[in-house]
């Protein structure tokens, strides 16, 4: 039991600090956004079938709903708030239902929650988030308002916000600026309302990306005075983070969320596995079996992606940079090759890398008639969609987050959300998976927030090896499963302690430094 605000802190008098990355762009810019559009002037790929649904894969729309922008809206939930800015406000009861149920997926955060009761660890925590808005990122945000914090919150992707589940959040009391099918407007204007708002200062970010962290910088630098520390779960947005170590500009300690094992392993991994054949049916309804698919990318969301794929019976192509993991991909049966190989006779194209144009307009125009196209990894720079925004070619939108793209000689490919993150565009993903995940988020907001002065220097820190493991007992009940104890001899002759943590602090699962 967690009886007092120290035991969420890992004993560490000196944090673990992170290798920093070396990458070959030095000069690459801390923002690599596409160019912002006016929020009257969508592209016609933000159409009225993916603007609104009361799932993420659904289709069905609430009939009473319009094209009305929410930004021009007055809504205000039932105590009289108008601070948010959701689709629709009379969504909520709808988006109750689906937090209720991403509950029962999701044990250690309700455990937190009630361990929690007779202390916030959180209590005085001014938290802003900028990540996928889900049922399953309610119930973190929930847990963590029961743990004291207050919270404003943003969606990180334009197009996995769940409208219902937003509803839900902002008639709750909490100030939530998303809906599904954002323009590029849309979604800085909401990460401002976010920030910039009187009499609430933040001193704690959550971020998946780096959008946020990025904007602080570049519009209201001097709040990092008063910021405490920054969590950080995905590969852009850490990479963005070393980049700013690098060059002296980090000004607060930062978390490293995405590497910690239980992040790579779980949702990186098996999140994944499960959740690319959810986005490839549900948008295409496709026959997976005999596909020839290259998967670019071997780190552990390659690695989900391709297991799956070859269980359906897909002839499986992967394409690595990395040595160690092409050595992985050739020892796990797959065929090793430069995308250049196979681009034409592939029916399926899946980035999983985290970089940017692995997918070319040269790529693009030599792939087969109907081929799928579609990215796993957090940014949406890996497929170079800007390139195909041009004259001769013609959009045609199939459903919600579908798109042919036709070349004049009538070739078309098939084109899943844009080029943005498949499973949380076009599915959804394991609840129990994120419960992993936003645990983790959660132990190290509350590590950091509750650091004492000097404990974290201005860098970026792995998370500790502790809070793995214990984000990880945190589930073991779930499966009834029962953990073997050592010895006193035991664990005298490996030299650990009985309790844990039974890994060094250097150790990390495959695929460290590779979404």
């Amino acid at each position: 039991m967690l009886s007092s605000k120290k035991k969420y802190i890992v004993n560490d008098n000196s944090g673990i600090k992170a290798q920093q990355i070396q990458f070959a762009d030095q000069k690459q810019e801390f923002n690599k956004r596409p160019t912002k559009i006016g929020r009257r002037s969508l592209s016609r790929s933000i159409s009225q079938s993916s603007t609104d649904s009361y799932s993420s894969a659904a289709s069905y729309t609430d009939s009473s709903d319009d094209e009305t922008s929410p930004r021009d809206k007055q809504q205000k939930n039932s105590k009289g708030s108008g601070d948010f800015c959701v689709k629709n406000i009379k969504q909520a009861e709808f988006g109750r239902r689906e937090i209720e149920i991403a509950e029962q997926e999701m044990p250690a955060l309700m455990a937190l929650r009630k361990r929690a009761q007779g202390e916030k660890p959180l209590a005085g925590a001014k938290i802003v988030g900028c990540t996928h808005i889900t049922a399953q990122t309610a119930v973190l945000m929930e847990t963590l308002g029961a743990l004291g914090a207050q919270c404003r919150w943003a969606a990180c992707n334009i197009y996995s916000t769940l409208n219902e589940v937003a509803a839900a959040l902002a008639e709750s009391g909490f100030p939530v600026f998303a809906w599904k099918g954002e323009s590029e407007d849309d979604f800085w204007w909401c990460i401002d309302r976010c920030v910039n708002v009187e009499g609430w200062q933040p001193n704690m970010i959550l971020d998946d990306g780096g959008d946020l962290t990025h904007w602080i910088y570049k519009k209201y630098p001097n709040m990092f005075k008063k910021i405490k520390g920054i969590v950080e779960e995905s590969v852009t947005g850490v990479h963005r983070l070393y980049q700013l170590s690098k060059a002296g500009k980090l000004c607060v300690p930062a978390m490293n969320v995405n590497d910690s094992v239980t992040k790579q392993k779980f949702d990186n991994l098996y999140c994944c596995r499960e959740s690319i054949l959810d986005g490839l049916k549900r948008t295409t309804d496709m026959m997976f079996g005999g596909k020839q698919v290259v998967v670019c990318g071997y780190g552990e969301v390659g690695k989900g992606c391709c297991a799956a794929l070859k269980a359906m019976g897909s002839i499986v192509y992967v394409t690595e940079i990395d040595p160690i993991c092409a050595l992985q991909a050739c020892m796990d049966g797959f065929r090793l090759v430069k995308l250049n190989e196979v681009i034409r006779q592939v029916d399926i194209v899946i980035t999983c890398t985290g970089n940017k144009n692995v997918v070319t307009r040269e790529h693009l125009d030599r792939m087969k008639n109907s081929c799928i196209v579609c990215n796993m990894g957090h940014s949406n720079t890996e497929i170079d969609v800007a390139s195909l925004r041009t004259p001769e070619l013609t959009w045609e939108r199939v459903r919600s987050q579908v798109d042919h793209v036709i070349w004049p000689d009538g070739k078309r490919i098939v084109l899943l959300a844009e080029g943005r993150l498949l499973n949380l565009s076009c599915s959804t993903v394991p609840t129990f998976v994120l419960s992993i995940t936003a645990t983790t988020q959660a132990l190290a907001l509350i590590e950091l927030y509750n650091a004492p002065e000097g404990r974290y220097k201005q860098d970026v820190y792995l998370l500790p090896k502790k809070m793995d493991e214990y984000v990880a007992s945190l589930h073991l009940p779930t499966f009834d499963a029962h953990l073997t104890e050592l010895t006193d001899e035991q664990a005298k002759y490996l030299g650990l302690n009985k309790n844990g943590p039974f890994k060094p602090n250097y150790y990390r699962c495959f695929g460290l430094l590779r979404k």
